[in-house]
């Protein structure tokens, strides 16, 4: 007898049927207290070596019905080892048509990033005698808002602030947290020396925990999407934005990143603050210095795909980026990285996946060096 299941961290699904030759009808889930929905992660037992047909009955009610196009479910037998297996998006209709190998295999929108893979990365950092852990506060679910902060926090330095999964079906985001802080506390690399002799780094891996758990694509445990929450956050609605913006008016920012991924472009771009209040032609000559160095960096980033420009003081000051980017009146991107492949370099296996999000985590380092010498008062 087959069996679905989501009763694991960030598991979701609504199990329509299941018949004995595979066929399974399934819906995707809603965010728990939103409408959002487009994250699925389920685990199937019992379909050994049986041609799976897993039918997808609602995906044009999703958040983005254009990601489906060209989209190729993940799937693994061990939850390490995730790799792409045949989807087809037809008429509206989204299939995975599959012949598991083992009695035991996980469906998932993209390559997991679990709570305790969290925890564990907090732990590893630390363990390096480099990296200071603060708590911020709870989230409404009463779990840690933590701060990582790496360097010598002299008045002179540069404030590098780094936050991601604000979204917590965007699973890539935390792979390349996992990246560039493992990259960034390896004392025999010379581009992280260079960068902490010059720098503090702030970055907080994981500004949703409670929707991740919950299996929620966009939304906190309330249903804020922490990403509008940014220009009048709450402790009651959105704490996460709360606690880490009050953090940053003590610290200060000289840069700022918010890494995400984006259902539809398949394509890693950033998004920059053009179109907020206080944009400046020094900030687009950083911009630019950031970009080139980037793509020197990691040819898996390019520039000429992406989200439309906003228009002069047109910005919406309720996203993260637009909002410190204007507030503290310094460089600030939204860095993506896209669910399906990354048509600048692509990969008919594994599509973009988690490695490769943590190999872009690791290239990151360069451009903030670059941008971080041109600010620095003790280059």
């Amino acid at each position: 007898m087959i069996k679905i299941s989501t009763s694991f961290d960030g598991g979701s699904i609504q199990v329509l049927s299941i018949q004995d030759n595979g066929e399974i009808q399934v819906r995707l889930r809603p965010d728990n207290a939103s409408e959002f929905k487009q994250w699925f992660y389920f685990r199937v037992q019992g379909a050994a070596y049986l041609p799976c047909v897993i039918d997808f009955g609602n995906v044009m009610d999703s958040a983005y019905p254009k990601g489906w196009e060209d989209y190729q479910a993940m799937a693994s037998y061990d939850r390490q080892n995730w790799f792409r297996v045949p989807t087809t998006f037809d008429s509206g209709n989204l299939k995975i048509e599959h012949t598991p190998l083992a009695n035991s295999v996980y469906y998932a929108y993209f390559e997991p990033y679990s709570y305790e893979q969290h925890l564990h990365l907090l732990g590893e950092v630390q363990s390096s005698g480099l990296c200071q852990i603060d708590d911020l506060g709870n989230t409404c679910d009463g779990r840690d808002i933590n701060l990582l902060t790496i360097g010598n926090q002299a008045a002179s330095d540069v404030k590098i602030w780094i936050i991601a999964r604000q979204h917590p079906g965007e699973t890539m985001a935390e792979w390349l947290m996992e990246g560039f802080l493992s990259r960034l506390i390896d004392f025999q690399d010379s581009t992280a020396r260079a960068l902490l002799d010059i720098a503090t780094i702030y970055a907080v891996p994981h500004m949703n925990p409670d929707g991740a758990v919950r299996g929620n694509l966009r939304t906190n445990a309330k249903g804020a999407n922490l990403n509008r929450e940014w220009l009048e956050p709450s402790l009651e609605k959105s704490p996460e934005v709360w606690q880490v913006r009050q953090k940053m008016q003590e610290t200060g920012v000289d840069i700022f990143l918010d890494i995400h991924g984006d259902e539809s472009i398949p394509y890693v771009f950033v998004a920059g603050t053009e179109g907020v209040p206080n944009y400046s032609e020094n900030i687009a000559h950083l911009e630019n210095l950031f970009k080139n160095s980037f793509q020197a960096a990691c040819p898996d980033f390019q520039d000429q795909f992406g989200y439309p420009k906003d228009k002069p003081n047109e910005a919406d000051l309720r996203l993260a980026t637009h909002y410190v980017g204007n507030t503290f009146q310094c460089l600030a991107f939204t860095l993506e990285m896209p669910f399906k492949d990354n048509l600048n370099l692509p990969d008919d296996d594994f599509g973009w996946n988690g490695q490769r999000s943590l190999r872009m985590g690791e290239s990151l380092l360069t451009p903030l060096l670059t941008v971080a010498r041109k600010l620095s008062k003790n280059p």
